[in-house]
This record gives structure tokens, sequence and C-alpha cells, in this order.
């Protein structure tokens, strides 16, 4: 006979209460990962970004005014303004019709897409190069800089901006989003720096800033096809599977070509920070010599094999012995091939550059002092500590007539601050000596009110009193 407490039976209400609990996580990230929980009707979403393809009239105006701004915000090196002309720039509806129409197979809108966005990219770059070209300034800032060398993470970034702006665009709210993803992707700025590569002749600046705006288009564009075909937007027109299959082997050729170079980019990038960072550690381990200090350092990349740190030193010279140490311990931080080049001595000082000797110590004092200044108000706060410490000047006339007022006997008076090293226990103290002379001579309690009176005129509870007596020769 069957027991009724048998191990099938006494586990069934277990086995039903885990899977009542996995169904309820279940039904939970279903509903709260639902996109259809505010999604606007699939064909208003369409329509309203066909409407931004439509580039002509006030659009076109808007980008040329928002192109001078961005040329003129990197001109200056200001995020800002930079940020504030890419909030009103127009470029991001031709970049989304482009993926929406592939997505939906609407070959005329395609084609719209390609025609508006390529006259938008011309008028973009030839008005930044107009502005260059006139513009007194010619010097490349950092915010131009970074537009030049894009990598796999601006590949990234593009991608999921450009799904966080279809997917957004296809609700009923349509919120900021679209706004946030042209700050996020840079639309405008490598534009604009591809217009200074053009007036300044730069030809790298040029192809480097066209490529991150080339990945961006490209990217945005592949985050709203794979959102609308996701969200299953009606097709324009039936497509045969072959000619469906063939989109789609275009669109892969396409993005892998966007995107090979940018991971050879940011492999250099990375390599790049490594030699750097370990350069670095070579340098603040191994050169701590007493009389011979670092006057500027510089740590050049160029690929693994010639790569090259260069420091300019001062005070005593380093022996060949010392330097040969220096170039065998540089296998100890995976800089095998890395040329060492060390410029010291009167003997180098026609190939030293002053100037960067200046800056490469204004770098290191900002470096040493970058921890304790992180703040304006840690920076007052230091400024004022320096002041308390170094501010010694004593008001001897006005403190002599209040002593001669309560001590008519004393007639000389000085004080003054001084620091005194104590040699038994080899440490320092601040103190506040005063010197008296007095006729006749001060007695033990009048110094000891003396004392007591300097101690609150000045501030201070250390003072050391010398009497002395006027009648003494």
């Amino acid at each position: 006979m069957q027991d009724k407490n048998s191990t099938p039976d006494a586990n069934k209400p277990q086995i039903d209460q885990t899977q009542s609990i996995l169904k309820s996580i279940s039904d939970f990230l279903k509903n709260l990962l639902n996109l259809s929980h505010d999604q606007d009707d699939n064909l208003a979403t369409i329509s309203s970004i066909e409407k931004g393809v439509e580039f002509r009239g006030i659009n076109v105006w808007t980008l040329i005014f928002a192109i001078f701004v961005a040329s003129i915000g990197l001109n200056v090196n200001s995020t800002a303004v930079i940020i504030g002309a890419m909030l009103i720039s127009p470029l991001m509806g031709p970049i989304m019709g482009l993926g929406l129409s592939v997505g939906i197979y609407d070959f005329a809108l395609l084609k719209k897409s390609i025609k508006n966005l390529s006259v938008a990219v011309g008028i973009s770059v030839i008005t930044s190069a107009t502005y260059f070209l006139i513009s007194p300034l010619d010097e490349a800032q950092s915010e131009l800089l970074a537009r030049t060398t894009p990598t796999i993470y601006d590949v990234l970034i593009a991608l999921f901006g450009g799904m966080a702006g279809i997917v957004a665009g296809a609700t009923k709210e349509k919120g900021n989003a679209i706004p946030g993803v042209a700050i996020a992707t840079a639309l405008m700025p490598p534009l604009c720096t591809a217009g200074f590569g053009i007036a300044t002749g730069n030809l790298m600046y040029f192809l480097g800033a066209f490529y991150l705006f080339f990945i961006n288009a490209v990217m945005i564009s592949l985050s709203t096809f794979l959102i609308v075909r996701f969200l299953k937007f009606p097709h324009k027109q039936i497509v045969e599977k072959a000619r469906a299959l063939t989109v789609k082997k275009y669109i892969l050729i396409i993005v892998t070509l966007t995107i090979l170079p940018s991971i050879y980019f940011a492999y250099k990038i990375i390599q790049q920070a490594i030699f750097k960072a370990d350069a670095i550690s070579f340098v603040n381990k191994e050169f701590i010599f007493e009389q011979t200090q670092i006057l500027n350092r510089t740590y050049e990349y160029n690929r693994p094999d010639s790569n090259k740190i260069e420091l300019i030193l001062a005070g005593e010279t380093l022996d060949e012995e010392t330097i040969h140490r220096l170039h065998q311990k540089l296998t100890d931080y995976d800089l095998n091939k890395t040329k060492l080049v060390l410029k010291q001595g009167i003997g180098n000082m026609d190939v030293m550059d002053f100037e960067q000797i200046k800056s490469g110590i204004i770098e290191d004092l900002y470096k040493k002092n970058d921890i304790a200044l992180k703040s304006k108000e840690q920076k007052i706060l230091l400024l004022e500590s320096e002041l308390i410490k170094y501010k010694t000047t004593i008001p001897i006339a006005d403190i002599s007539e209040e002593i001669n007022a309560i001590f008519p006997k004393i007639l000389k008076f000085s004080a003054y601050k001084t620091t005194i090293y104590n040699i038994e226990t080899q440490t320092k103290d601040t103190t506040t000596i005063a010197y008296i002379a007095a006729k006749p001579k001060l007695k033990q309690n009048e110094n000891d009110a003396l004392s007591a009176f300097l101690e609150k005129r000045l501030d201070c509870k250390n003072i050391k009193l010398i009497s002395e007596d006027c009648e003494l020769k």
C-alpha cells in the first residue's frame, strides 16, 4: 500500500509555490518592459517622423544659424554654447527618416531622406568652413580636437541614443528624448569640425570629424530601423523575401564598414593610455634623486615599437651608470621598446624649449596641489590659513601707547612672532616674543599682569616676555 505522505505529494505544494513566484516575476518584468503601454498609433509616429524629414525654408535657416552658433562655440571652446546649438539643430529628422524608411520599406521616403540629409550636411560644412575662414581664431581647441578621433564608444553612444530617441518618439507624450539624443550623439560639432579642417587645410581633421558624423548618422538610422521592426510598424509596400534579404545584407555591410575603423581607433587609444600609465609609473618610481629634479616630462606614443619618454632634468647630472640602470628598468614596466631621452646639464640648454619647461613646472605644481584645491571653498580656506601663517605684523606703536597708559614705568616695547626649535625633542613651535625696558624694572606681579594683557591684546597664549632695566648700562 502506498504511503499517503510519500515524497511526490509532499513536494507538490512547494513546487506549485515556486512556479507561482516565478510566474509573478515574469509577469512583472513583461509589464515593466512592455513598450506598448504609452505607445502612440504607428501611423501617427510615421507621420511625425516624415514631417521631420522635410528640409526647406525655416529648417534650412535654423540649421545655418545653429551651425554658426556651434562653430563659435567650438572656436572659443565653450561647451555650453555647443550644447545650445545642438538643441536647435534639425539634423535628427532626415537621419531618423532613413531608418524608418528602410524599416517600413518606403523607398520614396528613403530617397527623400538621403537627399535632404545630403543637402543638410553640405550646407553645414560650407557654413562652418566659411565661418572659420573669416574667424581670426584658427587654433584647434580641445572641443574641436575631441571630434577628430572617433572610437567604438561613439558607436555605442549613437546606437543606444538613437534607440532612446525612436522609443520616445513612438510614445504619445513624445517627451524630450530627441533633443537629448542630439546632444549625446553630437551631430553638429563633427560637421563644424569638418568645416574647420577645410578652412585650415587639415585633411585629417576633416576625415576624422566627418567619420564621427557618419558613425552617428548610421547608428541612429540602424537603431530606428531595429525599433521600427520590433514594434511591427506597417510596411508601406509588400516586398519579396529576396529583396528584403538584399536590404538586410546592405545594412549589415554598411554597419560593418562603419564600425571596423572605430574599433581600431579605440584599440589605439587604449594602448596609448596603457603606455602613458606605465611611463608615468616608471618616472615616478625610478627618478627619485635628492639633487636632481624633473623640470618637464613628455610621453610620446606612436606605435608599440617607437614610443618615447623625454625628460628635462635640473640639478646634479646623472652619471652613465645610473642612466644605464634606468634604461634597463624600462623592461620592468612593460616599456621594452620605449626610447628614454634625458636632457640635462648646461650643454643641453640650447635645445631646451623654455616654454615647455615653464608649462611642465606649472603642471607639476598643479598636480601636487590638485587634491588640496578641489573646490573654491578649499582654495579660500588654504589662502586664509596661509595669510594667518605669514601674517607677522604687530601694531607696535598702538600697543606701546596702551601699555604706557597701564604701566607708566615701561619706556620701550617691541614684539614679534618667531619659530623656536627644541633641540631635545627636535620639534618646532611658533611663539611671540615681547621685549620691554622699564625704569625701574617691573616687579614679578607687574610682569604677570603685563603678560596677561599682551596675551589678550595679541590673541596669543604663548608669549615669552623679556624685561630689561633701563637704568642698566
